[in-house]
């Protein structure tokens, strides 16, 4: 998860080509110029033509037509938080179609690439994204994360997780890979396999008897099969349509898994335009696990896509159900906001849930174009004693 690193950067690109377009033209006639004038010309230049001016025309240009096939762009600096310190972040965008530059059927395909680092010891790189083979007959969705830092628990169960006691620092190190291959059998619906695999070592509990009693280290590995609903028209930023994902995993002991257990989860989304530039988007995101679930990978909600603005994990359970509903307004040019509203909890079984036990979630959030369907976004959620910041590539949902 990165920070408000590159708010800054934008608004000072932007402050200095707004004074640099302020500072007069120079005199056709150059022997006339004065000496304070032809100074400001030539450090004009020197914006225009240097570091600053090579940066600022990159963002510019951004978001153009595709001019070849695969088309990556950068984005990254500095970031801060309490939590994790001075940190150095860096994402890449691409999008390109497998059918080449031409192919105008083919949907485009998406890989986004993150790295973070910072003084607090926590390092992130990830992997993600989805390849349309052409004529929209196959798809490969992947996943791969790798990252080391300090995290939070307060437990297992809502009960616990709710008291601001249970807290409990920790140090955790997981690498988890996720990849399905969905064959089309109908107009827009998929199925194939998915391969789930998930290694966590956790070590420097503080309460460690929150665990009760399971290992902290945790080696995963789970197959089953994916169910896909896609009509939306742009997969990474939807104005219309349905995306509806129902992934069904068991992880048996013959894979020699130390936890046996078996998991449901229901990702499914819809999206309408309301009017010119608004877009409604509602999520409902349910996960479901049975058997016995390693804590370290039991349903959780928070982060950057589910309940945000919640600590991602500080509500954990064998199941977790969330909704959400949002709306994206596009505001000038390449600028927009976004507003939301949610609720979700997590529970042991279908039989102990309770509307006691529903916490809610808002936020409000920026969107900047950084390339043609791909937006940045800024969020800040809010949830009950809880909120944070977010900063990522693509939509939540």
């Amino acid at each position: 998860m990165f920070r408000l690193f590159t708010t800054i950067a934008v608004i000072i690109l932007v402050g200095l080509r707004v004074q640099a377009q302020d500072i007069p033209a120079p005199a056709s006639d150059s022997t006339a110029v004065p000496a304070a004038v032809a100074d400001t010309v030539a450090r004009t230049q020197w914006y225009e033509n240097g570091l600053i001016g090579k940066v600022y025309r990159y963002f510019k240009n951004s978001n153009k037509q595709r001019k070849k096939n695969f088309d990556i762009s950068f984005i990254g600096g500095p970031h801060y938080s309490s939590e994790e310190g001075f940190g150095i972040g860096l994402a890449a965008s691409g999008i390109y179609s497998a059918g080449g530059l031409q192919d105008t059927i083919t949907p485009l395909s998406n890989i986004t690439l993150k790295a973070d680092a910072t003084t607090g010891q926590m390092f992130k790189i990830g992997i993600e994204g989805y390849h349309i083979f052409v004529g929209d007959r196959y798809r490969l969705n992947y996943d791969v994360s790798f990252y080391s830092f300090k995290d939070k628990m307060w437990g297992i169960g809502y009960l616990e997780n709710k008291a601001d006691s249970s807290q409990n620092w920790y140090r955790r190190l997981q690498s988890e890979a996720k990849v399905d291959i969905v064959f089309q059998v109908s107009p827009n619906l998929f199925v194939g396999p998915k391969a789930e695999f998930a290694y966590i070592n956790a070590h420097s509990f503080e309460k460690p008897w929150q665990l009760e009693g399971q290992s902290n280290r945790t080696f995963n590995t789970g197959v089953g099969i994916t169910f896909l609903y896609d009509t939306r028209d742009i997969p990474t930023a939807a104005t219309k349509g349905w995306n509806i994902r129902l992934d069904l995993i068991a992880n048996p002991r013959f894979l020699a898994n130390k936890y046996d257990f078996t998991k449901v989860e229901l990702n499914a989304s819809a999206y309408q335009q309301v009017w010119k530039g608004g877009v409604l988007a509602e999520n409902l995101h349910s996960r479901h696990t049975w058997g016995n679930t390693p804590w370290g990978l039991m349903s959780t909600f928070g982060g950057s896509h589910t309940m945000r603005g919640y600590w991602e994990g500080r509500y954990r359970d064998k199941m977790a159900t969330s909704v959400t509903v949002e709306l994206r307004q596009h505001v000038w040019r390449r600028n927009g906001i976004a507003v939301w509203v949610g609720a979700g909890t997590v529970y042991p079984r279908f039989s102990a849930l309770r509307l006691s036990h529903i916490l809610p979630n808002a936020g409000i959030g920026y969107r900047w174009e950084f390339k043609k369907g791909v937006n940045v976004r800024l969020d800040v959620g809010f949830g009950r004693g809880e909120k944070s910041f977010n900063f990522s590539l693509n939509e939540a949902f």
